[in-house]
């Protein structure tokens, strides 16, 4: 990481400090408490207003601070007027919203961290705001726009009344989350619980992605309303409004296995439970439509289905946890004491040796003539089903014990652990 050609050194305060008071912000001797952070890709019309207004308003509040402009590789002179009106510029070459923003809060010396974009949209006087609730003890510090108003033309309508709301619903549904307004680009957080949250995400997904580590860390989460403005470019926005919300939705589900796999997978099995239960003792006509062994099929197609979506449900919380993608969840860990490989090596095993059994059978009568085959199509599915299930299981339980190899010395997860 560089600053403008000089090796940014992040035990070098002093580098800091001096490029943040040349405008004035009085923190000579003083800890930073504030670092205000603002990515820039060919922002030249905005940026160094941008940069003005922030230092205006840490001097007027009296908060010891900084700016940083973390430079996504503007080619249109945005670095050099950033840096001329007083902030610290981070040249970041990796292209990406998140990745100018991890590198840009890598850089930063304060206890806190705002965020904010380039293009005017947000309010910056509305910094101390932020600030008053992260020395109250908060963690993480959003911004509500739809709290605090949005005005006319400075949100599209397909944002403001469709992708804002429902991707902020799924979230809150997905992980329990109190956050209304998932997207607000204008945040404040403790830089200790970024490094915490340990984001992955290059793109706009960023936004929520830290939502969502938050919550799933359990931190203090707390909003203050805010502003949003029509933005100051002479160019269409960097954000693809089709491309970018399919990166935030994927984004929610892949962290979600529950809402990915889990509840699909119990909503699958329960209907072909039901259906197999329904139908094991014959066809059941309704309003002359009879429904029969080809029903039956499909019940036991959809318990099958079922499993493999639980079990990728598993499969998906065990790669993440052992990733540090997701924290440890207790109840996998309390789960995996009683369930070891050897257990479901046995349960598949039965299983398969049933379906095994239940075939042959099947065959036997049919071959001795005694009943027809299509009195035998009931047992031979059931046979089927439970042969491919028992398969399942096994292939299943050797997989998920493999995934938990690398956490056997590790406190925490440990799938499947070897039998005493």
């Amino acid at each position: 990481m560089r600053v403008h050609g000089e090796l940014l050194a992040v035990k070098n305060p002093e580098l800091a400090v001096e490029r943040s008071t040349t405008r004035g912000t009085e923190t000579v001797g003083r800890e930073i408490e504030l670092s205000v952070v603002i990515p820039c890709l060919n922002e030249v019309h905005t940026v160094g207003k941008r940069v003005r207004q922030a230092l205006e308003v840490l001097h007027e509040a009296g908060v010891a601070g900084e700016v940083i402009v973390a430079d996504n590789g503007s080619i249109d002179g945005s670095a050099e007027i950033a840096e001329e009106e007083g902030a610290r510029v981070v040249s970041v070459p990796a292209k990406g919203y998140g990745n100018a923003l991890i590198a840009g809060i890598a850089a930063a010396r304060g206890e806190y961290v705002l965020i904010a974009d380039a293009d005017e949209s947000h309010d910056l006087t509305h910094i101390p705001r932020f600030l008053a609730e992260l020395r109250a003890g908060q963690d993480l510090v959003m911004g509500n726009r739809f709290r605090g108003g949005i005005a006319k033309g400075a949100m599209p309508p397909l944002h403001r009344y469709l992708g804002n709301p429902v991707l902020t619903g799924l979230g809150r549904l997905f992980f329990n989350s109190r956050c209304g307004d998932f997207h607000c680009g204008m945040r404040g957080f403790r830089k200790e619980c970024f490094v915490r949250m340990d984001i992955r995400s290059t793109g706009m997904e960023f936004a929520s992605e830290m939502v969502v580590k938050a919550t799933l860390l359990r931190m203090k989460v707390s909003e203050v309303p805010t502003t949003q403005s029509p933005d100051g470019r002479d160019r269409p926005p960097h954000l693809r409004t089709w491309q970018d919300g399919w990166r935030h939705l994927r984004f929610l589900l892949m962290y979600s296995p529950r809402w990915l796999f889990l509840y699909p997978g119990a909503v699958l099995i329960l209907l072909g439970a039901a259906g197999c239960a329904w139908l094991l003792a014959g066809p059941r006509p309704i309003d002359g439509v009879a429904f029969d062994a080809w029903t039956l099929a499909y019940s036991f197609a959809s318990v099958l289905v079922g499993f493999q979506f639980l079990a990728f449900a598993v499969f998906t919380k065990v790669f993440a946890i052992s990733e540090g993608l997701l924290p440890d969840d207790p109840r996998l860990t309390r789960m995996f004491r009683y369930i070891t490989l050897e257990i479901g090596l046995a349960v598949g095993a039965i299983l398969a040796a049933a379906g095994i059994g239940g075939t042959i059978f099947a065959i036997v009568r049919v071959g001795q003539g005694t009943v027809s085959l299509d009195q035998m199509l009931p047992l031979a599915l059931s046979s089927a089903f439970s042969l491919a299930l028992g398969v399942e299981v096994i292939c299943s339980s050797f997989f998920l014990s493999i995934l938990g190899l690398r956490r056997r010395s590790a406190p925490g997860l440990i799938p499947f652990p070897d039998a005493e």
